[in-house]
């Protein structure tokens, strides 16, 4: 509770500056005169460059598909290789990026992070107009996209300083909910913009043997624009806000912490799973059922994934129980990942999307209350910060390994079947951790 004291530091007419040295989310009447306006309009602006970075990782998964028609030549193993690269470097890249906010301040790393976004999107536009890139090339370009995939962590660690305990659990969610609606984004407007003629702006576009032409370049060029308004946002509506500086050892504590790798399983399971679905979408359908016209429905799952993860943040807070949140979404999603397997070898597509719409769905649900248990088993805020970075970091691979398995299935056994096998066993398993570690009667957890 502040006393007269506390506002006395700060007087009668505080500047923002002074506001934000003396930042108390835990003090109510701190938080409903001063903090809560501030919090949420840094929410706002980092949800949103949130989503941009999401539609920037993400946007290579919706051009893969089209190489070959407009007269590139990679192989499967190729593409399913170029589709996980973007995973790769960014799960890596928010190792690092986790530790930004308190090294540069939250608008300072956000504002650097989103101005990076655009050279992977102005080379990789200038690659695609071009048949005879090289594979290697691409490579390169592809992983360099990676980067915008690591802005999760620094997001993450970042807004949740702004907000007291009890709110943590919502804004997380709709930080990252939110956010991951940029995949569902590039999903939506890449059909669109791969036919639209925009030559006077972003260059021809190529012939397809279909007769046809595709503007591929325009995928990446377009979303230069919303970067650079978003930069503008930054510099404009978001804050530094003075974060606690800690010690390497202190840093290094948390890998010492078994719950650290606990969550971040749980939480590979939920956010893995979404991404690395995301990514490998297309490229299944069009191996699998290359007969269904995909392109402008390939939004929904991610869609239905990201907008209900604010809701299983919600959920969380409102049951006072993130683990049981994520137990019985684990259950449901293992359940839609053997119909979708079934859909699959029975060749039926209603059953396949229906039950990979239901298995996003239960991401998002995990995906939200996972992230809400993490401030109740670690105590320190620093800590928990650090967590959840660390957390969001090794879940991202998903978006790599996830294609890969899929890659690997099919040149081994030309059949995706193996691959599902795998993702259901870890299922499983993630269901025997949270249960027997967090959501058990005498587990000694309460999160």
């Amino acid at each position: 509770m502040s006393t007269s004291k506390d506002f006395a530091v700060l007087g009668e007419n505080p500047s923002r500056r002074e506001i934000l040295q003396h930042w108390e989310p835990e003090n109510k009447i701190f938080w409903e005169t001063y903090g809560k306006k501030i919090a949420n309009q840094n929410l706002a602006v980092s949800t949103w460059a949130l989503v941009l970075s999401f539609v920037v990782w993400t946007l290579w998964a919706t051009i893969a598909a089209k190489l070959n028609t407009v007269g590139f030549h990679f192989t499967d193993e190729q593409i399913f290789t170029l589709a996980a690269l973007p995973g790769l470097v960014g799960a890596t890249g928010r190792l690092f990026y986790t530790y930004l906010p308190g090294l540069l301040g939250g608008k300072t790393s956000t504002l650097l992070t989103t101005a990076l976004l655009l050279l992977p999107i102005m080379g990789l536009g200038n690659a695609l107009q071009d048949t005879s890139t090289s594979y290697e090339t691409f490579v390169l370009l592809v992983s360099f996209i990676g980067i915008a995939g690591a802005n999760f962590s620094a997001s993450m660690a970042n807004i949740g300083f702004f907000f007291p305990k009890a709110n943590k659990g919502l804004a997380l969610g709709i930080n990252a909910g939110v956010g991951n609606l940029g995949v569902s984004l590039i999903y939506l407007t890449a059909p669109l913009l791969l036919g639209w003629n925009l030559s006077g702006l972003f260059g021809a576009g190529l012939p397809t043997a279909a007769g046809s032409t595709l503007y591929l370049q325009n995928v990446c060029y377009f979303w230069a624009i919303p970067t650079l308004i978003t930069l503008v946002l930054i510099w404009m509506f978001m804050d530094n806000l003075p974060l606690p500086k800690q010690s390497p050892k202190s840093v290094l504590s948390i890998f010492g912490n078994k719950h650290t790798w606990l969550m971040c399983w749980i939480y590979t399971c939920g956010f893995g799973s979404f991404i690395g679905f995301s990514a490998a979408l297309g490229l299944l359908v069009s191996k699998e059922f290359p007969e269904v016209s995909f392109s402008m429905a390939a939004f929904l799952g991610p869609f239905i994934g990201a907008s209900v993860r604010p809701l299983g943040g919600w959920l969380a807070d409102k049951l006072d129980s993130g683990s049981r949140v994520t137990l019985l979404s684990l259950f449901v999603m293992l359940a839609a990942s053997l119909v979708t397997m079934l859909g699959i070898q029975a060749h039926n597509f209603a059953m396949f999307f229906g039950s990979f719409l239901l298995l996003f769905l239960t991401t998002g649900f995990v995906n939200g209350a996972s992230f809400r248990m993490i401030p109740y088993i670690f105590n320190n805020p620093f800590h928990s910060s650090l967590v959840t970075g660390f957390t969001a970091a090794i879940a991202a691979y998903g978006a790599f390994l996830i294609p890969k398995i899929f890659g690997w299935a099919y040149s081994n056994y030309q059949d995706v079947t193996p691959a599902f096998y795998i993702l259901i066993a870890f299922t499983i398993s993630t269901i025997i951790v949270t249960w027997y570690f967090y959501d058990r009667k005498n587990s000694g957890q309460h999160c």
